[in-house]
């Protein structure tokens, strides 16, 4: 495969893994930095960005269902968020929780820019010891 088509593969796996699709960035992106070390910061990028933005897809999905309709968010996720707050974003790459946590924060209408924030920093933060423990 060639570069642009691996990197390709690891975005499209970073963006599903973190909605409630079944997705596997973890391994795609040690994989990638074991097969081709040279692509490591693209990796790192590429990964952190179309994870945060799967993340924020989330989040928008939550909004509109708090528009729309009554949407069945975690109750669990729902009293977390209430008591941390966007703060808690940070963790939404942990499994399970963590695809819930920015569909909730959407539906509670929390501020869309500390979201991001918190959410971008928890990816690039994962991806960076990944990386660091393959390379």
């Amino acid at each position: 495969m060639t570069d642009v088509s691996l990197l390709s593969a690891l975005a499209l796996s970073a963006f599903t893994s973190a909605t409630i699709l079944p997705g596997t960035s973890d391994a795609a992106f040690a994989a990638l930095l074991w097969q081709k070390p040279e692509l490591a910061w693209a990796a790192l990028l590429i990964a952190g960005a179309f994870n945060s933005l799967g993340s924020i897809t989330s989040y928008a999905l939550g909004r509109i269902a708090a528009r729309h309709y009554r949407a069945r968010i975690s109750p669990k996720a729902l009293t977390i968020l209430k008591r941390y707050g966007a703060n808690l974003l940070f963790f939404s790459w942990l499994p399970v929780i963590g695809d819930a946590l920015p569909l909730a924060a959407g539906y509670l209408r929390l501020s869309v820019w500390h979201c991001v924030l918190a959410i971008t920093a928890g990816k690039f933060l994962r991806y960076g010891i990944i990386m660091t423990a393959v390379y």
